[in-house]
This record gives structure tokens, C-alpha cells and sequence, in this order.
């Protein structure tokens, strides 16, 4: 076999270019980043998914939106209904973002009993199906594929789980999973208008659109750029309604947030990954270390997508390691739908940085007779 070939992908990693120094560095920076992976073991245990945090809260957060849509199907209005149900939880009702925008309560508020559950595996189905279309072309063998597959559905597990369909975070960041995969270099529409859904259900999905209109622009596709702008044009309009509506219902007694300064750390976005996925099986160190993995994975493939994925959480992370506290660490659902299928790109980046990090250019001298 050429010293060039991948191992069990199509092409080679971005790292079978490396000169021995640069391949020796970037292995030392992988020995850094598994060591920070297991700063997870650090990190307090957070509450189960929607659990209640709070001596004072009566509910998980996941009753509260539940509350929130049967009072919005009962006939109520969403922002006088959401603000009784923080009153009643005992949850801070200011700044205005501690509502939630009305998007997916009164979408589900209008749909039959069980067509959320049709529907949230719909859409988990589309984000399967876009991307395996993405990544075929890159695992041409078997083998490869069937770990696709595998992964895919380890970081798809909380997705599959209807009852979280009140949770914003399960809509948006599959959401954001399937713009990613649909756009493509001018075909952006698709992508752009599925964005736009994940940001009106839920805020923190601006983050991606922000990344993805600066991937455009640094590319230099200036109309796409213009189109994920004009996205978060709407989205500033929108939130600016949201919070005029929620000044309606508040008041200056009601209680405020405690601030979303968490300072938890890169432990604690290592660690939502391993709660959000198939990785809550194994124990912590070892889901530690494969977070850490499948980050080098996708650093890995050398491919446009691979860089808006990687540039995507890596923002997500440095936001849930400044901002997020314990009981907001599914914040990582954001980029948890695909995010164990940066581990299938893992062999080829280790074994391409291990050769070239041991090259040795050999100078051969032919001898010529005359």
C-alpha cells in the first residue's frame, strides 16, 4: 500500500500532509486534548434531563413546557400561560429569555396527541438520511459504513425518546443537524430556511447561523452570506416581538435569573456529550476519551462540512464552558445528533499522524552508466 492511501475512507485525512515536526506537534495537541476530556471526571453530576434544580421548584423543566403547550391546546395564550407556569414552578421569569419562544409550544399545542412523536421521528429519519448521503462517498466499504451507522444512532439516542418532545433542544439541534448536511456550495436555501426554524424554537441556535454566514463570507460566497444574514435579520425581529410580549405578562417583583455565568469549564461540555448520547453507557473516563476522539475526528476529514462541523462545536463548547451551569447542561443537545461520527475518521487520523510523525525522507542514488 502507497504511504498516501486512507486506511478505510475514500481520501486521506488532512493530516497524512504533515511534515514530521507538525505531525509530532499535532499528536502532542491530542495527548492534550484527551487529558482535557477527562476533566468530565471533575465535574458535579447534573441533574437527569429536565430534572428540577432549586430547592423552591415543584417540576422539572420538562413538566413546565409540557404544562406550557396543554394550556396553550386548552385555549390559553402562550405568554400569559408560560408566565403562570414559571410562577407556579418557582422559576425566574426575568430577562425575557427565560421564556422560551411560543414557536414549538403552539405547533405542538395544534397537532394531535401522538403526531409529535411521528413527527420528531421524521425528522430524526431526514437527518439520518442526509447525512449518511453526505458521508457515503467518503466510506466506500462496508465496514466503515456499518460504524457510521452505528454511531449515528449511539448520538441520535436522546432524539429517539418522544416523551422529551416538549424540549426545545431535541427539535432544534436536530434542526441544525440537517442545515448542516443540506447546505452545499450555492445550494443554501434549504439550509438557511431550516436554520431559521431551529432559531425560532430555540435562541441559542443563532450561534450556528452566525458560524455558517462567516464560513460563507471567508469563502467568498457573498450571496449565501447575505442569506443566513437576512436569517438572523428575522430572527432579531422575532426576538424582539418575544420580548415586548414578555414585558406584557412580567412585572418588576417577579424573580430574575441567577445569570447563565456558569464557568463550568470544557469538563462540563465533554460531559453533556456523554448524558446526550449513547456514551452514558460506558463509564465516564471512557466516555470522556471518546468525546475527545470524535473531536479529532472530524479535525480530521478534510472536507469543507468537517470544518463548519468542528467550528460549530467548538463554539458550542467554549459557550456551555463559560455560560452554562449544571442544571443547563443540554446545551450540548445542540451538536450531539451527529457528533460520535467524528469517532469513524478516527483510524485514519491516528494512523496518518503516527507515519508521518515517524517519516523519514530516504534519499535514493542512482548510479548511471555510460
Amino acid at each position: 500500500m502507497a504511504a498516501s492511501d486512507p486506511f478505510w475512507l475514500a481520501t486521506p485525512t488532512r493530516f497524512a500532509s504533515l511534515k514530521r515536526g507538525q505531525a509530532r506537534l499535532a499528536l502532542g495537541l491530542v495527548v492534550l486534548l484527551l487529558l482535557a476530556s477527562l476533566l468530565a471526571l471533575f465535574v458535579p453530576e447534573p441533574p437527569a434531563l429536565g430534572a428540577a434544580t432549586g430547592g423552591a421548584r415543584s417540576q422539572t423543566d420538562l413538566m413546565l413546557y409540557e404544562n406550557i403547550v396543554a394550556g396553550v391546546k386548552g385555549g390559553g395564550n402562550y405568554y400569559a400561560v408560560a408566565a403562570d407556569a414559571l410562577r407556579a414552578g418557582s422559576y425566574p421569569l426575568r430577562p425575557f429569555l427565560t421564556f422560551r419562544l411560543p414557536g414549538l409550544a403552539v405547533v405542538l399545542a395544534a397537532l394531535p396527541d401522538e403526531a409529535p412523536r411521528y413527527l420528531l421521528f421524521l425528522l430524526v429519519l431526514c437527518v439520518a438520511v442526509t447525512w449518511a448521503g453526505r458521508l457515503k462517498p467518503v466510506l466506500p466499504r462496508l465496514l466503515p459504513l456499518l460504524a457510521f451507522a452505528i454511531l449515528l444512532l449511539g448520538s441520535l439516542l436522546a432524539f429517539f425518546q418522544s416523551e422529551l418532545a416538549a424540549f426545545h433542544e431535541i427539535w432544534a439541534g436536530l434542526l441544525v443537524a440537517w442545515s448542516l448536511a443540506l447546505r452545499k456550495p450555492r445550494r443554501w436555501v434549504e439550509a438557511v430556511a431550516i436554520g431559521m426554524a431551529a432559531m425560532l424554537i430555540r435562541e441559542t441556535a443563532a450561534l450556528y447561523v452566525i458560524l455558517m454566514a462567516g464560513f460563507a463570507w471567508r469563502e467568498g460566497e457573498r450571496r449565501e452570506a447575505y442569506g443566513w444574514a437576512a436569517a438572523l435579520g428575522l430572527f432579531a425581529i422575532a426576538i424582539g416581538v418575544h420580548a415586548y410580549a414578555v414585558a406584557g405578562v412580567t412585572g418588576p417583583l417577579d424573580p430574575a435569573s441567577p445569570g447563565w455565568a456558569g464557568l463550568q469549564g470544557f469538563g462540563l461540555f465533554v460531559k453533556s456529550l456523554t448524558l446526550a448520547t449513547a456514551l452514558q453507557m460506558l463509564p465516564l473516563w471512557a466516555g470522556a476519551l471518546l468525546v475527545g476522539l470524535a473531536l479529532l475526528g472530524w479535525a480530521s476529514w478534510d472536507d469543507p462540512l468537517a470544518a463548519r462541523m468542528i467550528g460549530v462545536v467548538a463554539a458550542y463548547a467554549a459557550v456551555i464552558a463559560i455560560f452554562a451551569r449544571l442544571d443547563t447542561f443540554y446545551w450540548g443537545l445542540m451538536v450531539a445528533p451527529v457528533f460520535l461520527v467524528g469517532l469513524v475518521f478516527v483510524p485514519d487520523a491516528l494512523r496518518d499522524l503516527v507515519r508521518q510523525s515517524l517519516d523519514r525522507r530516504r534519499i535514493t542514488v542512482t548510479r548511471v552508466t555510460r
